[in-house]
């Protein structure tokens, strides 16, 4: 058999690729750590999105009711979701009958894609980022990921929730509707045990991530948070928060993010040497410090520069 030179450079291109996914065992582990009564937290790795990883570095929460599970961010993937669905089967008996999505970023949302679109809740905004901008995750997330994504599809929630009170099979739990990390950022106090999801809003010795964000309205939501009477604090990423020092680290990091690139700019910095600055030491516990600053600096740069330089 004679083949084309095109044949035997596609044979080169696409023969390592089927056989990497033929050979691909990557399986989600999820593993939950109970923090109160019928409420487990499921730990991200405090990393960036990589396929070493899986995608899977967002903290979940599974709350027991007498309806089913409820399960606070649903993961990265299909593959992801399914693991924390089994998860929360045996941890509390009962399938996973509500979720949540706290915002649109795709390591918290995209494993919707393995629930029952009827029983997905999430803040208006966050149904309008995601039509607008699910898609475009889609393809990144199966570019980093590859055969940890398949399956996923981009699952909307319903757009239907807002502050105030709420229940699901027998349990109580306060909505809070607030935005800053991204435009619209759900979090969620169970009433009974005091505990307080906070999604994205609060990172613990991670630093925060800033694709979406708005730092006016990011303090603002840290400010009520800050006010909430609560036992314990499950952020977005990192560990578990019982002294409230997660919400003040955060925004810390916030404010001298702020102040450190406006005075980059000021000075005449180029965005390689501002994400080149150092980090305060009072930082050396966060995870991807030097890897969320340089993120930052290409998120806010571009707009500082415009704000702050004199026009030509």
């Amino acid at each position: 058999m004679n083949l084309s030179r095109r044949a035997l450079l596609l044979a080169g291109l696409l023969g390592p690729t089927a056989a990497f996914a033929e050979q691909f065992a990557g399986k989600y582990n999820p593993l939950a750590e109970q923090v109160a009564d019928g409420l487990w937290m499921v730990r991200g790795v405090d990393e960036a999105i990589a396929f070493a990883n899986g995608g899977a570095i967002a903290n979940s929460a599974i709350i027991a009711t007498e309806a089913g599970a409820v399960l606070f961010d649903p993961g990265v993937s299909r593959g992801h979701g399914l693991a924390l669905a089994t998860l929360a089967l045996r941890l509390t008996g009962k399938p996973v009958g509500r979720v949540y999505i706290s915002h649109l970023h795709p390591d918290h949302a995209m494993g919707a894609a393995a629930f029952d679109p009827a029983i997905i809740h999430a803040l208006p905004a966050t149904r309008a980022h995601l039509e607008r901008d699910g898609e475009g995750f889609s393809d990144a997330m199966y570019r980093l990921l590859a055969d940890w994504m398949k399956g996923t599809a981009v699952v909307l929630p319903h757009g239907d929730l807002s502050g105030g009170e709420a229940e699901f099979g027998g349990r109580k739990f306060r909505l809070m509707a607030l935005k800053g990390h991204s435009g619209g950022d759900l979090a969620l106090l169970d009433a009974a045990t005091g505990t307080l999801l906070a999604g994205d809003l609060v990172f613990h010795h991670r630093a925060p991530s800033t694709p979406h964000a708005s730092l006016p309205d990011w303090r603002a939501s840290l400010d009520r948070l800050a006010g909430i009477p609560r036992k314990a604090l499950i952020p977005g990423h990192g560990p578990l928060d019982r002294d409230g020092s997660a919400i003040v680290q955060t925004r810390d990091w916030l404010d001298w993010l702020e102040a450190t690139l406006r005075k980059a700019v000021a000075t005449g910095l180029d965005m390689s040497e501002a994400g080149d600055l150092p980090i305060p030491p009072r930082f050396a516990s966060l995870k991807a410090a030097r890897y969320e600053l340089q993120r930052s600096v290409s998120h806010f740069y571009p707009g500082l520069e415009a704000e702050l330089l004199p026009k030509l």
